[in-house]
């Protein structure tokens, strides 16, 4: 699967481990920045990885912050991304099953690489659910003309 992925300087160190983990599970990864751990404003990777995925060039992303909130609200502004902060397996399987997430944000702070691992591979095998989950995401969708 190509994923889009991005961080800011405080998710800097997890975006690297991440991506080594990605590719070695036979992913193609594109790197969004930043590129260091540098000090930078998390607002212009947290777009460009959404719009990535927005406009259909990747089907999915990853996005890291120290709190994964600024990310999240960030990558949730792009029309047709359903960006979730994960911080548990449960909450990567519900977000793509009842909500079809697209992307799954982490907080650095609360997320190590092995625990970002565990929730990777069930958020990347599960599929969303039909029926009334399905029905509710139409209905966020259906928001997003207004």
């Amino acid at each position: 699967m190509h994923i889009a992925i991005g961080a800011d300087h405080g998710g800097f160190d997890l975006k690297v481990k991440i991506i080594k983990y990605l590719k070695s599970k036979g992913h193609e990864v594109k790197d969004f920045g930043c590129f260091s751990a540098e000090s930078c404003d998390y607002p212009k990777f947290g777009y460009a990885v959404a719009d990535a995925v927005s406009k259909k060039k990747f089907p999915r992303g990853v996005l890291i912050c120290k709190s994964g909130i600024g990310m999240s609200i960030v990558a949730n502004k792009s029309r047709g991304v359903r960006a979730a902060l994960v911080s548990d397996i449960e909450g990567a399987r519900s977000s793509r099953e009842h909500n079809d997430a697209n992307i799954i944000v982490f907080s650095s702070r609360a997320t190590n690489i092995f625990k970002a691992k565990r929730m990777l591979d069930v958020w990347f095998s599960t599929r969303r659910a039909g029926g009334r989950h399905l029905r509710r995401v139409r209905q966020i969708s259906d928001l997003e003309a207004i």
